[in-house]
């Protein structure tokens, strides 16, 4: 129980760090700093830290608790809808524009949700982005490129991302965006 906490408390600590920026937030929108590209490297490299930590948990209970939490910190949620496409999802649960759509989708468990099984609690061991690109413009930014995964059996899975980040009134980056996807596969 103790080493779950310290991955909890490690891995929020983690995103916090990344979300947040070390400009105060100012007084009036106009004034927020212009999202920089390292600030969405360290969000993506935060994100994947925190999906590992996930696959950590002790119980389904932890595991819950710290994907709330992570989902507070990197996503936009509580301002309103995100976008949010999980990679296997389908029919009318394809979309995620809520919270417990998405904690659905990364720790299952919801019987609103039945064919989720928790992508999260996969046990991944490692987690990198590959970023192709990313477009800044104020306090919005887009990045676009894979994810390399691989879980505790040597199993490797690549999954193309597209992330939209907005930076909040607190100025800590928030994901407003998030599509995923398996790359296509040709028959020949």
């Amino acid at each position: 129980m103790k080493y779950s906490l310290l991955l909890t408390t490690t891995a929020l600590a983690t995103l916090t760090a990344a979300c947040a920026t070390a400009t105060p937030a100012p007084t009036s929108p106009t004034a927020q700093p212009a999202i920089t590209r390292a600030q969405v490297e360290a969000a993506q490299t935060a994100w994947c830290s925190a999906l590992v930590q996930l696959g950590k948990t002790a119980t389904p209970e932890e595991a819950k608790t710290l994907a709330s939490q992570v989902i507070d910190t990197a996503y936009n949620y509580a301002e309103g809808p995100v976008l949010f496409k999980p990679t296997l999802t389908f029919g009318a649960q394809t979309f995620r524009m809520t919270k417990a759509g998405a904690l659905a989708y990364f720790v299952g468990g919801d019987p609103a949700y039945p064919d989720d099984t928790g992508f999260a609690l996969r046990k991944w061991v490692t987690c990198t982005p590959a970023l192709a690109e990313i477009v800044t413009s104020g306090d919005m930014a887009i990045a676009m490129g894979n994810v390399h995964f691989e879980d505790v059996k040597g199993n490797k899975v690549m999954v193309d991302k597209t992330f939209g980040y907005k930076r909040d009134a607190t100025g800590a980056l928030r994901i407003v965006l998030h599509h995923s996807s398996l790359p296509y596969s040709s028959s020949k």
